[in-house]
């Protein structure tokens, strides 16, 4: 057991539901604090006066009334047991539905860029299997600990009114149980976090193995890969069972140490007691309260262990809630752009390194897009062109320069205030697990049946869509699985007449398709595009001729630039 750390102070700082949970353990605190004291009191009355009741020849009609009492505060303390029980897991629920909510909506607008590599393993670990661990120190841990903050204080004040060389002696011997436990916990958490970082590993990297399975079982790989993932199982196996082993030691210290401390206590008294120096009442008194007082103690260094890994998982999700995706730790601002028309974009020398990179995507790239002017960014792969279009989505941030739309810094303004702007068709656009309908209606959320056919319609996605089981209600897996890829862009390009933005972005979006579907998009890619600002990735002849200027990429710069012929070849 250690006091609160880092995690736990910032989650009941930022989170309502466990500010409040906390107050009525405090309450619940102090009302059992009273009821263990009152109900030892009671106790200890009923055995010395039944004792000297039967010494005296004295009926048990004069003890009814104390023991009508005892069982009351028997009752008390379990109904509010059971509150407590009831309050924590509620209160454990609610706090891990809004830590999820805020960790979900804040990888939303750090976007896909910073969800790379095995993030989004980790992301998927952290967000099911790690923050279900925070159960148990909602449920076990924090009452624990609240009980072990105010029950031995009040036992202590009793005692020291009742007899104050007992209470002397539980104050001497009560902090061995904290230092004990604080000395095994940091050793628990070293262990544990190096358990979880194992944990995020094995998920992240079975989540990568899962999507790419197609590939690696083309390859031969897949054999290979279940190796690797036994390997990284037998690790976290470990792992886990060094953690139980330092657990299970550390109750027998403290149950050890406890039982000691409750001997140092009752063998002073029963000397005291046999030699006439106490009486009978305030010697069951103090060997009543004496387990109490560090049975809380005890309870809580057991508990700990179990919410450990929970605390771990809540440290690693409250640093992503304070992760910056660009950098600038400003305030952000709303501006209400006119929805129809596109302000002016300015990439003013701005440079993009991504982590773990020498290179950078996009060396000191300065770029004016006018309203309603169609650019194309041509240049070879890994030029830098779909990074600049994951500037302006907000997806990455530049290290260097700045971004102007409208002539407002990108970095300050609001991301879905920007993204109301832009209609975003990428080169491999996918699809949710829902109906052909839902999946075109993610471009206007609330639109109805009319608008999405009309948008399919103009995507030239009707062809298709009509000739499904159920039309536009048919269900399509995650991906788009049953459909072909030129049938998921002609989906993507409806979202994008749905939207029906001014500014429009399209990766490449007719790479790897066949004749008659790469004809179909650009038909409806130029339909699109007309009286639009738009900004291309190109490398097909006839995506580069509806543009109306070029400007051409190489390791990350911009190397040529100028307006297009109609024929589709530049003029510098």
């Amino acid at each position: 057991m250690s006091r609160p750390n880092r995690p736990d102070r910032l989650l009941l700082r930022q989170l309502p539901a466990a500010r409040r949970y906390l107050a009525t353990l405090a309450l619940v605190g102090a009302a059992a604090a009273l009821l263990v004291i009152t109900q030892a009191s009671l106790l200890a009355g009923l055995l010395a006066d039944g004792f000297h009741g039967a010494s005296l020849g004295v009926g048990p009609a004069a003890l009814t009334l104390p023991l009508v009492a005892l069982v009351a505060v028997v009752a008390a303390r379990t109904a509010l047991a059971w509150y407590q029980e009831t309050a924590a897991r509620r209160a454990a629920a609610t706090v891990l539905a809004e830590l999820r909510a805020r960790l979900l909506a804040r990888t939303q607008e750090l976007g896909p860029g910073w969800l790379s590599g095995q993030r989004a393993g980790e992301l998927a670990t952290l967000a099911g299997r790690g923050l279900d661990a925070l159960g148990p120190y909602f449920t076990g841990y924090l009452p624990r600990l609240v009980l072990a903050a105010v029950v031995p204080a009040a036992v202590l004040v009793r005692l020291a009114v009742a007899d104050p060389s007992s209470a002397a002696i539980i104050a001497l011997t009560l902090p061995l149980i904290p230092v004990f436990a604080v000395l095994v916990g940091w050793h628990t958490k070293a262990r544990t976090e190096r358990q979880w970082a194992l944990l995020s590993r094995l998920g992240a990297h079975f989540l990568d193995v899962i999507a790419g399975l197609p590939t690696l079982r083309v390859y031969g790989r897949a054999r290979a890969q279940v190796d690797v993932v036994r390997r990284m199982a037998e690790a976290h196996r470990s792992a886990t069972l060094r953690v139980l082993r330092v657990a299970f030691l550390s109750a027998l210290v403290l149950e050890l140490v406890a039982t000691l401390s409750v001997a140092l206590v009752a063998v002073p008294v029963g000397l005291r007691l046999l030699a006439g120096d106490l009486d009978l009442y305030t010697a069951l008194l103090v060997l009543l309260l004496a387990p109490e007082a560090y049975l809380p103690l005890r309870a809580a260094g057991a508990a700990f262990h179990a919410s450990v890994e929970g605390v771990a998982a809540a440290e690693r999700a409250l640093a992503t809630l304070d992760e910056r995706a660009a950098g600038d730790r400003r305030p952000r601002i709303y501006v209400p752009f006119p929805l129809r028309v596109a302000p002016e974009i300015r990439l003013d020398g701005v440079t993009v390194t991504y982590p773990g990179r020498d290179r950078p995507a996009l060396d000191d790239v300065s770029l004016v897009v006018r309203p309603g002017e169609r650019v194309a960014l041509v240049g070879p792969s890994g030029a830098g062109k779909s990074t600049l279009l994951a500037l302006l989505l907000g997806f990455v941030a530049p290290d260097r320069g700045r971004v102007l739309v409208g002539g407002l810094d990108l970095a300050r303004l609001d991301p879905e205030c920007v993204r109301r702007l832009i209609a975003w068709v990428p080169q491999r656009p996918h699809l949710f697990a829902g109906t052909v309908a839902d999946n075109i209606a993610l471009g206007a959320p609330g639109a109805s049946a009319v608008d999405v056919r009309r948008a399919a319609g103009a995507a030239a996605a009707d062809s298709f869509a009509a000739e499904l089981p159920r039309g536009y209600d048919t269900e399509i897996g995650e991906g788009g699985a049953r459909l072909s890829a030129g049938q998921r862009q002609r989906i993507a390009l409806a979202r994008a007449f749905l939207k029906d933005a001014p500014l429009l972005l399209l990766d490449e979006p007719t790479a790897g398709l066949d004749g008659q579907s790469e004809a179909a998009v650009l038909a409806a890619a130029r339909r699109l595009t007309a009286g639009r600002t738009v900004l291309s990735v190109a490398h097909r002849p006839a995506l580069l001729a509806a543009a109306d200027r070029a400007v051409t990429l190489a390791g990350g710069r911009v190397s040529a630039e100028g307006t297009l012929r109609p024929s589709g070849s530049r003029v510098a």
